[in-house]
């Protein structure tokens, strides 16, 4: 487990997941196993959203890949490159068509191994400033690779009727369960503020909207990302993509409390 603090914070993180955030003993993050989701926090890599009816087949410029819901990057594992008192950088690394072990098989999926045809490396950094928690995403890989990144960490709620808003609109959870799986899609929105009795900021850079799930009033996700992916049919799920350029890509998130 690696801590990071500051005064009045405290980030608490297992192997890359996010399983706390704690502001002056008020925590944010969903705590695995509680009602409503097993993890705490994950990503979304290289794409989002479910493939079954494409018998889990996608596109891509190298020839079709084999990916079961939001991509493979779920079944690699974090190793730490290095970490402070305030700061922690995690990385996973992919070799072009590597067969990984796919854990949902064979009880919520029927294909056993999932591949993609490209070189990647994925950096998760943590960083916990005097306002709040900096998450960034670093995508290293060649020019022309095409992904879809989601983030999908899970906070505390208090009830269904806590709300989440935005510039534009105020959203209830009751609202979010009634979308069920597909989950609820705010469209280019990159900050929303979570209201509970203390309430947390989320802020983004580099994605385009957010999309939001629970089957449960004590917790919600509230995902960034670059695709909404029931946009399309799963079929067409490429029609979503992002490209590499030359350089490495990030993308970041931020989570603010209003009480620090």
């Amino acid at each position: 487990m690696i801590v990071l603090k500051l005064p009045n914070q405290t980030v608490k993180i297992d192997k890359g997941e996010l399983v706390s955030y704690n502001t002056n003993t008020v925590e944010y993050i969903h705590q695995k196993g509680d009602p409503g989701w097993r993890n705490a926090d994950t990503e979304m890599f290289p794409v989002i959203g479910p493939t079954a009816e494409a018998n889990f087949t996608v596109w891509t410029p190298k020839g079709d890949a084999i990916q079961d819901q939001h991509g493979l990057l779920r079944e690699l594992t974090y190793t730490l490159v290095e970490a402070d008192d305030t700061t922690a950088i995690f990385q996973k690394k992919y070799l072009a068509n590597t067969k990984i072990t796919n854990s949902k098989y064979p009880d919520k999926s029927t294909v056993s191994e999932l591949y993609w045809p490209y070189d990647f490396q994925f950096q998760k950094k943590y960083e916990l400033t005097k306002n709040g928690l900096e998450i960034t995403f670093i995508i290293t890989a060649e020019e022309g690779m095409p992904f879809m990144l989601g983030y999908h960490p899970a906070f505390k709620t208090e009830s269904k009727f806590t709300k989440l808003s935005t510039e534009n609109t105020t959203i209830h959870v009751e609202e979010i369960q009634a979308v069920g799986s597909r989950a609820y899609s705010l469209t280019d929105v990159t900050s929303a503020q979570l209201q509970n009795p203390n309430p947390i900021t989320i802020e983004t850079q580099g994605f385009k909207h957010l999309m939001l799930w629970t089957e449960v009033d004590t917790m919600l996700c509230i995902e960034p990302i670059t695709f909404y992916p029931y946009d399309v049919t799963q079929d067409k799920l490429s029609q979503g993509y992002s490209y590499m350029g030359k350089l490495p890509v990030e993308y970041k998130v931020f989570l603010k409390p209003t009480h620090l």
